[in-house]
């Protein structure tokens, strides 16, 4: 099994993953550009699978629909994503090549938004980002917690392959709210040899999440006592940590 980030746009990735014979499974084309370049050679890919409906996940589908017409598309249940063949929900199963999938519903970034978990891989658009998590656009503090909770479950050496490159800006916030986390400090010392060599710091493993995610540590003591003191009161619960720690990073400049 061959898995690639392609880079699109600024901070982007559009994920590729191949089968022995070269066929490829696409996932969130935000710009068809680099996927036909990377493809052009190859055989007809598998499938598109499509985590939520901004443009820089789904720009692509027209181009990429017109050189591989019959190619279908998995996308959630959101009128937003015009070209979606297949629709998918929360529990579903997807046979995908010689690969299978399981949709997770995880709203929060938008509110139709899914990530697709197998074969020791999730696809978790801007739900989950290696240090920290999507923006609250359409859901809410509780749905996202929630969500990501629901990630967090999974096995821990699950590759997390999230769909921007936002790990080192990432750390300098989890390093503010977690700074005596030794993992955390481990961490950001391999993402910035990794970006310093024009590597890709993903995906990463939900096992380094969980040891170093704040968005993901909203139970652990050092977590909480960060978010109390910048609320500034009690926090009663990790729901309220978790939104907390949200719009702290929404205001948040390194």
């Amino acid at each position: 099994m061959d898995l690639l980030a392609l880079p699109a746009f600024d901070d982007n990735y559009i994920w590729l993953l191949r089968d022995p014979a070269g066929r490829a499974l696409i996932v969130d084309p935000g710009d068809a550009t680099p996927v036909l370049a990377e493809l052009s050679d190859g055989p007809s890919p598998h499938a598109i699978l499509i985590t939520h409906h901004h443009d820089d996940h789904i720009g692509g589908l027209p181009a990429l629909l017109a050189r591989w017409p019959d190619v279908p598309v998995h996308a959630p249940q959101d009128p937003r994503i015009a070209h979606a063949t297949h629709r998918v929900a929360d529990g579903d199963r997807l046979a995908v090549g010689p690969w299978q999938f399981d949709v997770i519903g995880v709203p929060g970034h938008t509110r139709s938004h899914v990530a697709y978990h197998g074969e020791g891989l999730l696809f978790c658009g801007d739900t989950l980002f290696s240090l920290g998590c999507g923006r609250l656009f359409e859901g809410t503090a509780p749905q996202m917690h929630a969500s990501l909770s629901r990630l967090a479950a999974l096995a821990a050496d699950t590759r997390v392959c999230c769909a921007h490159e936002y790990t080192a800006s990432n750390a300098a916030f989890a390093l503010s709210v977690d700074p005596h986390n030794t993992a955390l400090r481990t961490r950001v010392q391999h993402v910035r040899a990794l970006r310093g060599n024009g590597q890709p710091s993903l995906p990463s493993h939900l096992g380094e999440e969980l040891a170093c995610n704040p968005f993901l540590r909203c139970e652990a003591a050092a977590v909480h006592a960060a978010a109390e003191r910048h609320a500034g009161q009690p926090l009663a619960d990790a729901t309220a940590v978790f939104a907390t720690l949200r719009a702290w990073k929404d205001a948040f400049r390194a």
